[in-house]
């Protein structure tokens, strides 16, 4: 099978599995300074992960030096969005349902086997968000959107509801166009709706102030300039999307349930969590990502809301 027949295949399975968009580029040295600029003004807080392996997110091959292919995917999520002016506390639409590492790591080895039958001793490495290459650069690449003024890889379909994933392989596959367009145009309605300022500029986010960080990766008390301004947000935050027009005019619902919000989330007012034990966390949240700040971590921004 050619890399012409390969590719196609690549994408008609991956659409059939559930994949949005699929797009694939060449690798190469990301010549940008940009996320040497962004990390030197001190916007990625306390995310030091990000700066401990900035040669790999800068150098591809530092990562995986056989790379000849990057194939980038996107899986819509969207099953519907919190109130923004309710006062009822808020969990981010993404973190509604199963951890989206697992559903989509799951799909994305569907594909490899696929790739195995023509080529078996195929060289890859699938990322799914935890990986050190920079997930959005690459999928504008691979021309399936653009990164908007919020940060977040616009498709003009379907918005920015999905989640990106990407396979890496050690042969050439037929490569797609770059999104070359930005759609952002002259609105700035993300930037004007952050209840915190953290989109300082345009394309620009300060994590320190950011909602999402705050909630999720932040993990000491939070600072005294940003406790009464969570907007009731417990864990991440949706507002730079929900306001995005992209996202009002073409949002469509996903098809897979395991992102539908669960029953423990939708039913809970704000004095079922204000009293959550350990315990009902665990049970709430079992493969979750809202495991990822942990029950001391929402306690905290529970609390934090509530006093507000």
């Amino acid at each position: 099978m050619n890399k012409v027949e390969l590719s196609k295949l690549i994408k008609t399975e991956s659409n059939k599995l559930g994949f949005n968009l699929v797009g694939i580029t060449s690798p190469h040295i990301i010549k940008s300074n940009n996320l040497d600029t962004w990390l030197d003004s001190g916007y990625s807080a306390t995310m030091n992960w990000i700066s401990k392996r900035k040669k790999e997110r800068k150098n591809i091959f530092n990562y995986f030096p056989e790379i000849k292919s990057i194939i980038s995917f996107g899986y819509n999520y969207y099953t519907g969005e919190n109130n923004l002016v309710s006062k009822k506390l808020k969990i981010s639409n993404y973190a509604w349902g199963d951890d989206y590492h697992e559903v989509i790591k799951k799909q994305l080895f569907k594909i490899i086997k696929l790739i195995e039958k023509s080529h078996p001793n195929i060289k890859y490495r699938i990322c799914v968000d935890t990986s050190p290459i920079l997930e959005k650069y690459w999928a504008q690449k691979a021309g399936i959107g653009w990164i908007g003024k919020h940060t977040n890889l616009i498709n003009e379909n379907i918005g920015s509801w999905f989640f990106i994933g990407e396979i890496l392989l050690d042969i050439e596959l037929n490569y797609d166009l770059p999104f070359e367009n930005d759609l952002c145009g002259s609105c700035t309605k993300c930037i004007e709706a952050c209840p915190t300022n953290a989109l300082i500029e345009d394309y620009v986010l300060d994590s320190n102030k950011c909602i999402s960080y705050l909630t999720i990766e932040h993990k000491d008390t939070l600072p005294d300039n940003m406790k009464n301004k969570l907007d009731n947000w417990i864990y991440g935050c949706d507002i730079c999307q929900q306001v995005c027009p992209w996202n009002i005019k073409f949002s469509q619902q996903t098809n897979n349930s395991a992102f539908k919000i669960r029953n423990d989330i939708k039913n809970k007012k704000n004095f079922d969590w204000e009293k959550i034990t350990e315990d009902e966390f665990n049970i709430i949240f079992s493969r979750s990502p809202v495991k990822r700040t942990k029950f001391k971590g929402l306690k905290r921004n529970i609390e934090t809301n509530i006093k507000d």
